[in-house]
């Protein structure tokens, strides 16, 4: 006795309408036609080209009234207010610094918006310009808060809370800053004994974690390598390299994970994350 068996594939399972009724954004790459309607004014991202407007860049399409422009897919960094970043230290200037921030142009460090070691408050002196490259010199690396936004797209930083600062004794890590969202938090100390600090400007900062700067009121200027979980650093920079490829969020998730491993990964004397072993063991495809 035979009887036909209907098996439906998974293309034919779609919902056609949710599919039609989800508004998909459309790619535009460089030198592709946008309108060749009169009346629109350009935007960023387009140019003229014989009474078109044309796409510059690779990106999708934005328009607010009559403006049309085009936000590309990948670009530099764009500050806001507030934004919490990670940078790197460029030249050292009178009575300010210069910060490499992932950013157009480099960002600007007042030496009045910085902590002095030992958290002393008072006015900045002739001495603390003469020692400014005893504080913070060429490629040293900081966290730091956008203050202000120039017109011209630099931005304005300061360190005065105890939490910024110098960063010493960890690895950076470059992402994009689109894989960086804006949230609340953006330090976060993880029980493995190791800390993140994830900068909207896509530079993430990995370290052993320490103790509040406001107990010790040393704003970073100081080191202490004696004790440094190496393994647990680079079982989170080797995670950090998965969401990457995946070109996945990381503000999101990295508050959710801590270190543990498996048992293969405890045989061979390894640490891991609990949804990423380094035997791939466990890893989460709803997760990763």
């Amino acid at each position: 006795m035979t009887q036909n068996v209907y098996i439906r594939l998974a293309s034919q399972r779609v919902d056609n309408t949710i599919v039609a009724a989800s508004n998909i954004p459309r790619l535009y790459t460089p030198g592709e036609i946008i309108t060749c309607m009169s009346g629109f004014m350009r935007g960023h991202g387009t140019y003229m080209e014989e009474d078109a407007l044309t796409a510059s860049v690779a990106g999708v399409v934005e328009q607010v009234n009559k403006l049309i422009s085009v936000r590309p897919i990948k670009n530099r960094y764009n500050g806001e207010v507030g934004d919490v970043i990670v940078g790197r230290i460029t030249e050292v200037q009178q009575k300010r610094w210069k910060v490499d921030t992932n950013s157009r142009l480099d960002s600007v460090l007042l030496l009045s918006s910085v902590n002095l070691p030992g958290g002393e408050l008072r006015r900045r002196s002739v001495e603390d310009e003469h020692m400014m490259r005893k504080y913070l010199k060429e490629g040293d690396l900081i966290s730091a808060e956008v203050q202000k936004v120039y017109d011209d797209g630099s931005l304005s930083l300061y360190t005065r809370s105890l939490k910024y600062g110098k960063l010493c004794q960890g690895v950076l890590v470059k992402v994009f800053p689109s894989l960086v969202k804006r949230c609340k938090n953006h330090f976060h100390n993880l029980p493995c004994g190791a800390s993140i600090i994830i900068g909207n400007n896509g530079f993430i900062w990995i370290c052993p974690t320490i103790n509040d700067r406001g107990e010790d009121g040393l704003g970073g200027f100081t080191e202490n390598l004696k004790e440094f979980p190496r393994l647990n650093v680079v079982s989170l920079l080797s995670f950090l390299h998965v969401l990457i490829c995946k070109n996945k969020p990381i503000s999101t998730l990295f508050p959710h994970f801590h270190l543990s491993g498996c048992s293969t990964c405890r045989q061979r004397g390894n640490c891991a994350l609990t949804e990423l072993c380094p035997c791939s063991c466990k890893l989460q495809d709803d997760v990763i």
